[in-house]
């Protein structure tokens, strides 16, 4: 193949205006965009269904978005009702609605915040009303929490 023929493969012609057309050019959008991230309510689903590994999940957790009931005081509110106490979150505000009612009140975190702030010896439910419901146990929050300094500190 020719330069000029590879050039314009990439991109790259004498006419300005095709590099545009092939979205080649600097500070244009690439033809193929990177992909998003799954979503945690994806993730979910792909954990519970062994699609996803728990490091994968556990990296996806970290960032996500989880929505969490409040009551009047500030913090979880905690369901004791259970073996082991445990905080009810859910991966999108429609999954908290159906569970606690339309005029809620609620705060959103991200997942390692969630990890960093969750009282010793409590556990938390993602999407208990869900049709992919997840129980994490105090000790599988123990052991996220060694996940999350691992990959910090090595």
């Amino acid at each position: 193949m020719c330069p000029i023929t590879l050039c314009r493969m990439y991109g790259y012609d004498q006419n300005p205006g095709a590099q545009q057309q092939m979205g080649g050019g600097y500070g244009e959008q690439p033809l193929y965009p990177e992909p998003s991230p799954p979503s945690l309510a994806d993730a979910v689903r792909a954990f519970t269904t062994g699609s996803l590994s728990a490091e994968d999940f556990q990296q996806i957790f970290a960032t996500a978005k989880v929505y969490c009931p409040r009551g009047d005081n500030p913090g979880f509110l905690a369901l004791h009702n259970t073996q082991q106490p445990v905080i009810p979150m859910f991966t999108t505000l429609k999954e908290l609605r159906s569970y606690a009612g339309k005029e809620s009140k609620y705060f959103v975190i991200t997942g390692a915040e969630v990890i960093d702030l969750l009282p010793t010896g409590y556990g938390f439910v993602l999407d208990m009303e869900g049709e992919h419901r997840m129980v994490f146990d105090a000790k599988a929050v123990e052991q996220m929490v060694d996940f999350a300094m691992r990959r910090m500190y090595g």
